[in-house]
């Protein structure tokens, strides 16, 4: 990873652990922590959790980003990318951050509408990493890793060309849709649609390679 994003990242997980640390005290012992598609708390757990969920997860996508490029085969580098790997590997490690400040909300009593935050969170997502998507290079472990986008770079930098396109722009589309209040099956499809789209598109340009 690039210093700048590693150095975010390790300040995000301080700022989350001083934050849990200071507001722990005042959380119940048993606290929501999990909600279903409607916005109803449908699980609880002992407020130990939010260690988990919070500085604990941080620290294991930014342990995650550090150990890929060791992992990865020769030609297949994610370090390839450059500074796009560090930015998209920054994206867990704020979402876990924001994921607990959600929760930490919710215990405190803060009134949180469920229903909505969580769909802005999902499309607030896709829009920062779909943005860069087109720089990333052939690798195994981050991106639209079909068979045939591993096997033809050709085919892996024209879908990620497309699939970055869908993912902002499933992105804008389901912001405003939050905003209009649509259905949650409809948020949901316009969450995932854009996957199976870009996976088709692989397949249909492998099949138009030259033999």
């Amino acid at each position: 990873m690039k210093p700048r994003a590693l150095l975010l990242c390790i300040l995000m997980i301080l700022a989350m652990a001083i934050i849990t640390a200071y507001y722990y005290p005042q959380l119940p012992e048993i606290m929501p922590t999990h909600w279903n598609y409607a916005g109803q708390v449908d699980g609880y757990g002992g407020r130990w959790q939010l260690w988990l969920v919070g500085p604990g997860c941080m620290s294991f996508f930014l342990l995650l980003a550090i150990a890929l490029p060791w992992l990865s085969p020769k030609q297949f580098e994610v370090q390839n990318s450059g500074a796009t790997y560090s930015y998209l590997m920054v994206i867990p490690v704020a979402l876990m951050a924001a994921i607990e400040l959600f929760m930490l909300g919710s215990a405190l009593g803060v009134r949180l509408d469920v229903a909505q935050v969580i769909p802005v969170l999902v499309f607030v997502v896709l829009i920062l990493m779909g943005n860069p998507m087109g720089k990333v290079r052939r690798n195994f472990f981050i991106g639209i890793r079909t068979p045939w986008t591993l096997a033809s770079e050709r085919v892996w930098h024209a879908t990620h060309r497309l699939a970055g396109k869908l993912m902002v722009g499933s992105g804008a589309l389901g912001l405003l849709a939050v905003w209009l209040g649509a259905p949650h099956w409809l948020l949901l499809a316009i969450m995932m649609a854009w996957g199976p789209v870009a996976a088709g598109y692989s397949l249909v340009l492998y099949k138009r390679l030259p033999q």
